[in-house]
C-alpha cells in the first residue's frame, strides 16, 4: 500500500531546459499558490476518492504532478496544453516524480472532453489570466501562457460553459485567478452553470493579487 504524505513537496523539474522556457510557463509564485491551496484542501480532496483528475494547460506539469504525489496511483493523471513542447515536459515532470500523466496537446478539452465527460472528480486550471488586449491572447508560446485578453478572462470563460459537462458529482474545480478577472463575476457566472464557490487561498506577490476558488455542486 502506498505511504503518502499530508504536505506536498515542490516535484523535481530540473529537467527543464532554458531553451523549454522560452515556449513555456516557468514554474512562479502562481504555480506555487495552486499547489499551497490544493495542500490546503488534501483532507477534502481525499475524502472524494478521486479517480480522475484533469489538469488543464498543464504548462511544466508542476501542478498535476504534485498532487499525484499525496493521492497516488488509483486516480489517472490527464494533462492537456495547446503547446506541444509543454506536453512533453509535462509528461517527463510526471515520470521523473513517479507519476504517469496522460498528456493530449489541444485547445482546453477539445479533443478530450468526449473521454473524460462527468468523470473528472479533480479539475485544475492556472489560466492565462492577465490583462491584456484582445489581439494578444494566443499570440506565440509564451503569450499562450498568460495573455488573457479582456478583464484577463478570454480564456477562462471559455471554458466555464464545459466544467459542468466535465465534472463528476463529487467533482470539484480548482481555479487560479487575479483580481482583475472580477472573481465575483466569476463566482456569479458559475452559480448559473449550478456551482458554488470557495476561496481556498490568497496571496498579493507582487503587484498581482492572486487567489484560487474551488467549484462544487450545488445541493
Amino acid at each position: 500500500m502506498e505511504e503518502l504524505s499530508n504536505t506536498i513537496r515542490t516535484p523535481t523539474y530540473s529537467h527543464i531546459t532554458k531553451e523549454d522556457l522560452d515556449h513555456i510557463y516557468e514554474p512562479a509564485e502562481d504555480s506555487f499558490l495552486l499547489i499551497d491551496a490544493l495542500e490546503k484542501d488534501l483532507d477534502l480532496i481525499r475524502e472524494r476518492k478521486p479517480s480522475l483528475c484533469l489538469e488543464i494547460g498543464s504548462g511544466s506539469g508542476i501542478v498535476i504532478t504534485a498532487l499525484g504525489s499525496v493521492i497516488g496511483s488509483q486516480c489517472r493523471y490527464v494533462s492537456t496544453d495547446i503547446n506541444p513542447r509543454a506536453c512533453n515536459v509535462t509528461r517527463e515532470t510526471g515520470r521523473l516524480n513517479g507519476i504517469h500523466i496522460h498528456s493530449v496537446c489541444t485547445d482546453l478539452v477539445s479533443d478530450v472532453i468526449d473521454d473524460v465527460k462527468g468523470s473528472v472528480d479533480i479539475l485544475l486550471f492556472n489560466p492565462p489570466y492577465v490583462v491584456t488586449p484582445s489581439e494578444e491572447v494566443g499570440e506565440g508560446d509564451l503569450e499562450y501562457t498568460w495573455a488573457g485578453g479582456k478583464h484577463g478572462r478570454e480564456v477562462m470563460d471559455r471554458l466555464f460553459p464545459s466544467v459542468d459537462s466535465l465534472l463528476s458529482l463529487k467533482g470539484l474545480f480548482y481555479l487560479l485567478v487575479l483580481k482583475e478577472n472580477d472573481p465575483s463575476d466569476i463566482e456569479q457566472v458559475m452559480s448559473k452553470f449550478g456551482f458554488s464557490c470557495t476561496c481556498v487561498l490568497s496571496r498579493r506577490t507582487g503587484p498581482e493579487n492572486l487567489s484560487v476558488l474551488r467549484f462544487f455542486r450545488q445541493r
